[in-house]
Protein backbone atom coordinates (compact mmCIF):
# COMPACT_ATOMS: atom_id res chain seq x y z
CA UNK A 1 0.00 0.00 0.00
CA UNK A 2 2.92 2.38 0.90
CA UNK A 3 6.20 3.10 -1.01
CA UNK A 4 9.39 1.49 -0.21
CA UNK A 5 11.54 2.35 2.65
CA UNK A 6 12.04 -0.35 4.98
CA UNK A 7 15.71 -0.03 6.01
CA UNK A 8 14.72 3.44 7.42
CA UNK A 9 12.16 3.03 9.91
CA UNK A 10 14.16 1.21 12.24
CA UNK A 11 16.64 4.43 12.79
CA UNK A 12 13.88 7.52 12.19
CA UNK A 13 11.94 5.79 15.12
CA UNK A 14 14.46 5.65 17.54
CA UNK A 15 15.30 9.29 17.27
CA UNK A 16 11.30 10.24 17.42
CA UNK A 17 11.02 7.74 20.73
CA UNK A 18 13.75 9.32 21.61
CA UNK A 19 11.97 12.73 22.01
CA UNK A 20 8.64 11.19 22.52
CA UNK A 21 9.89 10.10 26.22
CA UNK A 22 10.43 13.31 27.39
CA UNK A 23 7.49 15.76 29.03
CA UNK A 24 7.14 17.77 26.20
CA UNK A 25 5.46 15.38 23.72
CA UNK A 26 6.75 13.14 21.06
CA UNK A 27 8.28 15.99 18.95
CA UNK A 28 7.85 15.88 15.22
CA UNK A 29 6.00 18.70 13.19
CA UNK A 30 2.44 19.28 11.93
CA UNK A 31 1.25 17.32 9.23
CA UNK A 32 2.01 13.94 7.43
CA UNK A 33 5.25 11.99 5.55
CA UNK A 34 4.00 12.09 1.76
CA UNK A 35 4.08 8.75 1.93
CA UNK A 36 1.42 8.33 4.48
CA UNK A 37 -2.03 8.21 3.15
CA UNK A 38 -5.31 7.45 5.89
CA UNK A 39 -6.98 4.24 6.43
CA UNK A 40 -7.41 1.60 8.87
CA UNK A 41 -5.20 -0.82 10.35
CA UNK A 42 -4.73 -3.78 12.17
CA UNK A 43 -1.87 -6.01 14.00
CA UNK A 44 0.42 -5.75 17.55
CA UNK A 45 2.05 -3.51 20.19
CA UNK A 46 3.95 -5.84 21.41
CA UNK A 47 1.78 -8.38 22.62
CA UNK A 48 -1.29 -7.28 22.42
CA UNK A 49 -4.06 -6.88 19.33
CA UNK A 50 -5.02 -3.06 18.47
CA UNK A 51 -6.54 -1.23 15.82
CA UNK A 52 -5.90 1.61 14.16
CA UNK A 53 -7.47 4.51 12.49
CA UNK A 54 -5.51 7.04 10.61
CA UNK A 55 -7.63 10.70 9.42
CA UNK A 56 -5.35 13.27 9.31
CA UNK A 57 -8.34 15.45 8.32
CA UNK A 58 -10.53 14.73 11.49
CA UNK A 59 -9.65 12.38 14.26
CA UNK A 60 -7.11 9.37 14.41
CA UNK A 61 -7.68 7.15 17.44
CA UNK A 62 -6.92 3.44 18.22
CA UNK A 63 -8.26 1.06 20.52
CA UNK A 64 -7.11 -2.37 22.07
CA UNK A 65 -8.97 -4.78 21.18
CA UNK A 66 -9.41 -6.64 24.76
CA UNK A 67 -10.54 -3.35 25.93
CA UNK A 68 -12.59 -1.65 23.03
CA UNK A 69 -12.14 2.21 24.18
CA UNK A 70 -10.40 4.09 21.86
CA UNK A 71 -7.17 6.69 22.69
CA UNK A 72 -6.99 9.48 20.84
CA UNK A 73 -4.01 10.49 18.66
CA UNK A 74 -2.15 14.02 17.41
CA UNK A 75 -0.90 13.45 13.60
CA UNK A 76 2.70 14.50 12.79
CA UNK A 77 6.06 14.13 11.31
CA UNK A 78 9.69 13.73 11.96
CA UNK A 79 12.17 13.39 8.73
CA UNK A 80 10.23 10.72 7.19
CA UNK A 81 8.55 9.19 10.06
CA UNK A 82 4.83 9.03 11.20
CA UNK A 83 4.27 10.17 14.56
CA UNK A 84 1.37 9.31 16.50
CA UNK A 85 0.93 11.69 19.71
CA UNK A 86 -1.38 9.47 22.08
CA UNK A 87 -2.27 11.29 25.00
CA UNK A 88 -5.40 11.04 27.58
CA UNK A 89 -6.72 13.64 30.46
CA UNK A 90 -6.60 12.08 33.77
CA UNK A 91 -8.78 13.83 35.51
CA UNK A 92 -12.45 15.95 34.68
CA UNK A 93 -11.15 19.04 33.46
CA UNK A 94 -7.38 18.81 33.54
CA UNK A 95 -5.27 19.22 30.37
CA UNK A 96 -4.34 16.10 27.97
CA UNK A 97 -1.04 14.21 29.35
CA UNK A 98 1.08 12.27 26.76
CA UNK A 99 0.67 8.74 27.43
CA UNK A 100 2.33 6.87 24.10
CA UNK A 101 3.98 7.86 21.19
CA UNK A 102 3.71 6.28 17.85
CA UNK A 103 6.52 5.80 15.57
CA UNK A 104 6.02 4.43 12.07
CA UNK A 105 7.41 3.98 8.71
CA UNK A 106 6.22 1.49 5.81
CA UNK A 107 6.84 -1.91 5.64
CA UNK A 108 6.05 -4.82 2.98
CA UNK A 109 1.98 -5.26 3.20
CA UNK A 110 1.57 -2.14 5.58
CA UNK A 111 3.46 -0.31 8.83
CA UNK A 112 5.81 -1.52 11.66
CA UNK A 113 7.44 0.65 14.28
CA UNK A 114 7.56 0.92 17.75
CA UNK A 115 5.03 2.79 20.62
CA UNK A 116 6.59 3.90 23.95
CA UNK A 117 5.09 5.70 27.36
CA UNK A 118 6.82 8.40 28.51
CA UNK A 119 10.01 7.79 30.70
CA UNK A 120 10.07 3.58 29.58
CA UNK A 121 13.07 1.91 29.28
CA UNK A 122 12.36 0.49 26.36
CA UNK A 123 9.80 0.66 23.28
CA UNK A 124 7.52 -2.02 22.47
CA UNK A 125 7.38 -3.05 18.71
CA UNK A 126 4.28 -2.15 16.50
CA UNK A 127 3.20 -4.14 13.75
CA UNK A 128 0.16 -2.94 11.32
CA UNK A 129 -1.62 -4.34 7.82
CA UNK A 130 -4.63 -2.61 6.67
CA UNK A 131 -8.03 -3.41 7.23
CA UNK A 132 -10.65 -4.12 4.90
CA UNK A 133 -13.68 -4.36 7.11
CA UNK A 134 -15.98 -5.79 3.58
CA UNK A 135 -14.21 -8.79 4.38
CA UNK A 136 -14.92 -9.37 7.84
CA UNK A 137 -17.85 -12.13 8.36
CA UNK A 138 -20.77 -10.52 10.03
CA UNK A 139 -21.85 -11.42 13.29
CA UNK A 140 -24.85 -9.41 13.68
CA UNK A 141 -27.83 -10.15 10.89
CA UNK A 142 -26.81 -7.75 7.88
CA UNK A 143 -29.08 -4.11 8.03
CA UNK A 144 -28.27 -1.09 6.46
CA UNK A 145 -26.97 0.58 9.14
CA UNK A 146 -24.68 -2.26 9.96
CA UNK A 147 -23.04 -1.72 6.52
CA UNK A 148 -22.71 1.88 6.38
CA UNK A 149 -20.93 1.30 9.78
CA UNK A 150 -18.46 -1.18 8.58
CA UNK A 151 -17.92 1.24 5.19
CA UNK A 152 -17.65 4.31 7.27
CA UNK A 153 -15.88 3.32 10.83
CA UNK A 154 -14.30 0.14 10.66
CA UNK A 155 -12.97 0.85 14.31
CA UNK A 156 -16.22 1.22 15.52
CA UNK A 157 -18.15 -2.29 13.48
CA UNK A 158 -14.52 -4.34 14.59
CA UNK A 159 -15.90 -3.32 18.66
CA UNK A 160 -19.76 -4.09 17.59
CA UNK A 161 -19.94 -7.03 14.93
CA UNK A 162 -20.45 -9.56 17.38
CA UNK A 163 -23.27 -11.40 19.13
CA UNK A 164 -26.06 -9.18 21.27
CA UNK A 165 -27.56 -10.94 24.09
CA UNK A 166 -31.16 -11.49 23.81
CA UNK A 167 -32.81 -11.20 27.07
CA UNK A 168 -35.43 -13.65 28.29
CA UNK A 169 -38.86 -13.32 26.04
CA UNK A 170 -37.10 -12.04 23.56
CA UNK A 171 -38.50 -8.47 23.85
CA UNK A 172 -35.32 -6.70 24.52
CA UNK A 173 -31.50 -7.18 23.13
CA UNK A 174 -28.46 -6.06 25.01
CA UNK A 175 -25.16 -4.86 23.29
CA UNK A 176 -22.21 -6.26 25.71
CA UNK A 177 -19.91 -3.99 25.24
CA UNK A 178 -21.86 -0.38 25.75
CA UNK A 179 -24.59 -2.28 27.72
CA UNK A 180 -27.07 -0.31 25.93
CA UNK A 181 -30.24 -2.33 25.59
CA UNK A 182 -33.06 -1.71 23.39
CA UNK A 183 -36.88 -3.45 22.50
CA UNK A 184 -37.67 -5.98 20.51
CA UNK A 185 -41.03 -6.97 18.71
CA UNK A 186 -41.26 -11.00 18.66
CA UNK A 187 -42.28 -12.14 15.13
CA UNK A 188 -41.29 -8.48 13.45
CA UNK A 189 -40.31 -8.83 10.14
CA UNK A 190 -36.45 -8.75 9.06
CA UNK A 191 -37.22 -5.42 7.96
CA UNK A 192 -38.33 -3.77 11.27
CA UNK A 193 -35.85 -6.20 13.12
CA UNK A 194 -33.35 -4.70 11.14
CA UNK A 195 -34.72 -1.00 11.81
CA UNK A 196 -34.19 -1.70 15.46
CA UNK A 197 -30.76 -3.07 15.06
CA UNK A 198 -29.66 -0.04 13.57
CA UNK A 199 -30.97 2.20 16.09
CA UNK A 200 -29.45 0.08 18.74
CA UNK A 201 -26.63 0.40 16.99
CA UNK A 202 -26.17 3.71 16.74
CA UNK A 203 -26.69 4.19 20.67
CA UNK A 204 -24.16 1.58 21.13
CA UNK A 205 -21.38 3.42 19.25
CA UNK A 206 -22.21 6.87 20.81
CA UNK A 207 -21.82 5.63 24.15
CA UNK A 208 -18.72 3.56 23.52
CA UNK A 209 -17.34 7.16 22.15
CA UNK A 210 -18.85 8.80 25.26
CA UNK A 211 -16.85 6.63 27.83
CA UNK A 212 -13.72 6.95 25.71
CA UNK A 213 -13.75 10.56 25.90
CA UNK A 214 -13.86 10.24 29.79
CA UNK A 215 -10.69 10.58 32.28
CA UNK A 216 -9.75 6.89 33.12
CA UNK A 217 -11.10 7.25 36.32
CA UNK A 218 -14.27 8.95 35.29
CA UNK A 219 -15.25 5.98 32.94
CA UNK A 220 -15.96 3.68 35.84
CA UNK A 221 -18.45 6.29 37.75
CA UNK A 222 -22.12 4.96 36.69
CA UNK A 223 -23.31 8.63 36.94
CA UNK A 224 -20.81 9.24 33.89
CA UNK A 225 -21.11 7.91 30.39
CA UNK A 226 -23.95 7.33 27.73
CA UNK A 227 -27.30 5.78 29.67
CA UNK A 228 -30.78 5.10 26.69
CA UNK A 229 -33.86 4.21 27.99
CA UNK A 230 -35.79 3.12 24.99
CA UNK A 231 -39.45 1.68 25.40
CA UNK A 232 -42.21 0.75 22.88
CA UNK A 233 -44.40 3.30 23.11
CA UNK A 234 -47.52 2.36 20.74
CA UNK A 235 -47.97 -1.22 18.52
CA UNK A 236 -50.40 -1.80 16.20
CA UNK A 237 -51.03 -4.09 13.23
CA UNK A 238 -49.31 -1.28 10.49
CA UNK A 239 -47.18 1.28 13.00
CA UNK A 240 -44.71 0.81 15.85
CA UNK A 241 -43.52 3.76 17.90
CA UNK A 242 -41.03 4.19 20.31
CA UNK A 243 -39.16 6.71 22.64
CA UNK A 244 -35.83 7.24 23.38
CA UNK A 245 -34.44 9.03 26.40
CA UNK A 246 -30.59 9.88 26.43
CA UNK A 247 -28.93 11.11 29.63
CA UNK A 248 -24.79 11.43 28.50
CA UNK A 249 -21.88 13.19 30.21
CA UNK A 250 -18.30 12.70 28.19
CA UNK A 251 -16.26 15.02 30.30
CA UNK A 252 -17.76 18.87 29.10
CA UNK A 253 -18.98 21.48 31.31
CA UNK A 254 -22.01 19.93 32.25
CA UNK A 255 -23.93 16.58 32.04
CA UNK A 256 -26.97 16.43 28.92
CA UNK A 257 -29.84 14.77 27.57
CA UNK A 258 -32.25 14.25 25.26
CA UNK A 259 -35.23 12.77 23.92
CA UNK A 260 -36.44 11.12 19.99
CA UNK A 261 -39.15 9.87 19.36
CA UNK A 262 -39.45 6.98 16.46
CA UNK A 263 -42.34 5.96 14.76
CA UNK A 264 -41.58 3.26 12.12
CA UNK A 265 -43.96 1.06 9.36
CA UNK A 266 -43.90 -2.77 10.80
CA UNK A 267 -43.60 -4.14 7.03
CA UNK A 268 -40.60 -2.00 5.81
CA UNK A 269 -39.18 -1.00 9.11
CA UNK A 270 -38.95 2.61 7.65
CA UNK A 271 -39.40 5.69 9.24
CA UNK A 272 -42.59 7.56 9.02
CA UNK A 273 -42.66 11.12 9.05
CA UNK A 274 -45.56 12.86 11.38
CA UNK A 275 -46.79 14.87 8.80
CA UNK A 276 -47.11 11.39 6.52
CA UNK A 277 -49.70 10.17 8.94
CA UNK A 278 -50.77 13.79 9.68
CA UNK A 279 -50.41 16.06 6.31
CA UNK A 280 -51.77 19.47 8.13
CA UNK A 281 -50.00 19.22 11.80
CA UNK A 282 -47.30 21.87 10.48
CA UNK A 283 -44.40 22.92 12.61
CA UNK A 284 -47.21 26.13 13.52
CA UNK A 285 -50.06 23.98 14.53
CA UNK A 286 -48.04 21.72 16.74
CA UNK A 287 -46.62 24.79 18.51
CA UNK A 288 -50.26 26.03 19.40
CA UNK A 289 -51.69 22.71 20.11
CA UNK A 290 -48.54 22.21 22.44
CA UNK A 291 -48.55 24.97 24.03
CA UNK A 292 -52.13 24.78 24.53
CA UNK A 293 -51.95 21.91 26.40
CA UNK A 294 -48.24 22.57 28.38
CA UNK A 295 -50.04 25.00 30.31
CA UNK A 296 -51.56 23.11 32.90
CA UNK A 297 -48.09 21.19 33.30
CA UNK A 298 -45.58 23.79 34.10
CA UNK A 299 -44.79 26.92 35.60
CA UNK A 300 -45.22 30.61 34.08
CA UNK A 301 -41.41 31.08 33.67
CA UNK A 302 -41.07 27.61 31.91
CA UNK A 303 -43.80 28.52 29.78
CA UNK A 304 -42.35 32.04 28.93
CA UNK A 305 -39.48 29.97 27.12
CA UNK A 306 -41.32 27.32 25.50
CA UNK A 307 -43.53 29.95 23.56
CA UNK A 308 -40.23 31.87 22.84
CA UNK A 309 -37.65 28.78 22.26
CA UNK A 310 -40.07 25.56 21.75
CA UNK A 311 -39.93 25.62 17.49
CA UNK A 312 -39.00 21.85 17.21
CA UNK A 313 -40.62 19.10 18.36
CA UNK A 314 -40.06 15.15 17.75
CA UNK A 315 -42.92 13.06 18.07
CA UNK A 316 -44.41 9.49 18.92
CA UNK A 317 -47.48 7.67 19.47
CA UNK A 318 -49.50 5.87 21.55
CA UNK A 319 -52.42 4.96 22.41
CA UNK A 320 -54.37 8.02 23.19
CA UNK A 321 -52.35 9.83 20.32
CA UNK A 322 -49.57 11.77 19.27
CA UNK A 323 -46.88 12.98 22.05
CA UNK A 324 -45.04 15.88 21.51
CA UNK A 325 -41.98 16.48 23.25
CA UNK A 326 -39.80 20.14 22.64
CA UNK A 327 -36.28 19.35 20.92
CA UNK A 328 -33.29 21.82 20.78
CA UNK A 329 -33.67 23.58 24.10
CA UNK A 330 -30.86 25.28 25.58
CA UNK A 331 -29.72 23.24 27.93
CA UNK A 332 -30.07 25.96 31.29
CA UNK A 333 -33.97 25.42 30.04
CA UNK A 334 -34.20 21.91 29.07
CA UNK A 335 -36.05 20.89 32.39
CA UNK A 336 -38.73 22.82 30.97
CA UNK A 337 -39.02 20.37 27.88
CA UNK A 338 -42.71 18.83 29.28
CA UNK A 339 -44.28 16.09 26.64
CA UNK A 340 -47.70 16.57 25.89
CA UNK A 341 -49.90 14.14 24.57
CA UNK A 342 -52.76 15.50 21.47
CA UNK A 343 -55.81 13.17 21.65
CA UNK A 344 -56.12 11.25 17.67
CA UNK A 345 -60.00 12.89 18.30
CA UNK A 346 -58.55 16.49 18.19
CA UNK A 347 -55.96 15.86 15.32
CA UNK A 348 -58.97 14.07 13.13
CA UNK A 349 -59.01 16.84 10.92
CA UNK A 350 -55.17 16.92 10.45
CA UNK A 351 -54.81 13.38 9.56
CA UNK A 352 -54.26 11.15 6.22
CA UNK A 353 -57.60 9.08 6.82
CA UNK A 354 -56.91 7.04 3.38
CA UNK A 355 -53.97 6.25 4.89
CA UNK A 356 -54.13 2.60 5.71
CA UNK A 357 -51.23 3.43 8.46
CA UNK A 358 -53.67 6.39 9.51
CA UNK A 359 -56.39 4.07 9.49
CA UNK A 360 -55.18 2.38 12.57
CA UNK A 361 -55.23 5.15 14.87
CA UNK A 362 -58.90 5.53 13.88
CA UNK A 363 -60.64 2.34 14.05
CA UNK A 364 -64.15 2.34 13.43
Amino acid sequence: MYAAGMLRWMFTAALVLGAGAQAAGCGGTEGMPDWARAGTFRGSLGTLPVALSLDPKGESRYFYEGRSLDLFLEVRRSGNALVLEESVRRELGGEPVVTGCFSLMPAPGGLKGTWQAPGASAPLEVTLTPLDAARLPLRLPLSPGLSTLRREDPLAFLKLNRAWVTLPGGRAVREPLSGVTYPRVPGASGALNAALQDRQLRHAADALDCRARLPEPAQKDPENGYTLSAGLTLSNARLLSLREDVNYYCGGAHPDNWTEGVILDRATGRSVPLTTLFPKLSAARQKALYLSGVKTKVNAECLDVLRENADDFTAHLSATGVNLTPSGLPHVVAACAETVTLPYATLRGDANLGSPLVKTLYPK
